[in-house]
């Protein structure tokens, strides 16, 4: 069935299987060149029965291994399709998705914890210096980690169209870094708000060491429980762990805790196509309680909550790219995550940020940026701003 299967499937790239007892067997033809050795017999049947979860929980227990990874995940996804909104299986999935993203305020932070609650060692190890955890941007010209993270950041910083001494909310802070750069490089004085114990006693500890106490409020709280009002809200890489259910919610708690010429810059992976679900290994092991939403169903919730969206852009190859950074990174610190942690942490943490890399190059992920506002005059009329140097007044 195999056979058949990937004999029928790879028009692009070519695969090589070898099997137990070294049988090998060859599907298509040119690049990207990729290879599976299956070491369990039971792994056909497995994956065949539901690839979107058993191909990753068979690679973490090494019923599989490749030379390639990422070249592996290109010529599978770039050949086999998710199941069309409209299957079968897909139907099934949305019908239970409400439990698949249930982020009520308790439920949020066990979600939260089961990822972001892992020691700080293991994300300092792949990541750039000032611990970004979301999608870099790579404009022409930056080629590194480090200066695409940077180049989000100012571009961030320019879409909010900062003044001195307003006031911002950062929801969904991560360890800090964009609150402490707005911080300076801004004037602003920022309340950072996390739902992680660990990523908020590295954001604190990196707030005293620059001397920013004064400035920048580190906070665990959840955004539905904040009582200040901002001149400025910016939410980064949080929005894929609302949940579609909570979206008026969520807008509803930008509207109200927003000054009426306030400006939102929100921050979120999406998909080009009608909305979906979450895969299942991913929802399982990585991002439980995770949803990425369709442009659409982001729309409808902002216009329900009366804020206008002033500028939208679409980043759509910088995740991927970023990912593939990750990789590199983690690749290169493997065999000390592996004494750590073991075989099994790390054949999951590689198969994730692989498979993620891969989904937005073929299965249809970007990044959207919606900067949002209650009176649509608050922000310039014409984008030259967005273009200024960094560092430059933006409004």
């Amino acid at each position: 069935m195999l056979d058949r299967f990937l004999h029928d499937g790879i028009e692009w790239g070519s695969l090589t299987v070898e099997r137990p007892g070294g049988q090998t067997r060859h599907f298509g033809s040119g690049q990207p060149e990729a290879d599976i050795s299956i070491h369990d017999p039971r792994v056909e049947r497995r994956v065949l029965s539901d690839p979107d979860f058993m191909l990753g929980q068979t690679y973490m227990e090494e019923g599989w291994s490749t030379t390639d990874l990422r070249a592996l995940l290109a010529v599978l996804m770039g050949n086999f399709d998710d199941p069309e909104p409209g299957s079968a299986r897909r139907l099934a999935q949305a019908a239970i998705r409400p439990l698949q993203q249930w982020n009520r305020r308790a439920a949020s932070r066990r979600n939260v914890a089961h990822h972001y609650d892992l020691d700080e060692s293991l994300f300092r190890r792949f990541l750039d210096t000032d611990m970004q955890y979301s999608c870099a941007y790579w404009p022409d010209g930056v080629e590194d980690l480090e200066n695409a993270q940077a180049a989000k950041r100012a571009l961030i910083r320019r879409k909010l169209c900062l003044e001195p001494g307003q006031q911002v909310l950062d929801i969904g802070c991560g360890w800090g870094g964009l609150a402490i750069e707005l911080a300076e490089q801004a004037d602003a004085r920022v309340i950072g708000l996390t739902l992680s114990e660990e990523q908020a006693r590295v954001a604190r500890d990196r707030v005293r060491e620059r001397g920013l106490e004064d400035r920048v409020d580190i906070r665990i709280q959840d955004y539905r429980d904040v009582p200040e009002r901002f001149d400025r809200i910016v939410s980064v890489g949080m929005f894929e762990h609302v949940g579609a259910s909570y979206y008026d919610t969520y807008f509803r708690a930008l509207h109200d805790h927003l000054t009426p010429d306030g400006v939102v810059l929100l921050h979120t992976i999406g998909r080009l196509g009608r909305p979906g679900v979450t895969n299942a290994w991913i929802r399982r092991y990585i991002f439980p309680g995770g949803y990425i939403p369709s442009m659409s169903e982001v729309s409808a919730a902002i216009e329900r909550q009366h804020l206008a969206t002033t500028d939208l852009e679409v980043l759509r190859l910088h995740y991927a790219y970023t990912l593939a950074a990750w990789f590199e990174r983690f690749q290169a610190v493997r065999g000390e995550v592996a004494a750590e942690k073991g075989e099994r942490f790390c054949r999951m943490w590689e198969f994730y940020l692989a498979a993620s890399e891969m989904a937005f190059h073929y299965r249809g992920l970007v990044v959207f940026h919606f900067q949002l506002a209650a009176d649509q005059t608050a922000v310039p009329l014409s984008r030259d701003y967005l273009h200024e140097a960094a560092g430059a007044a933006a409004c």
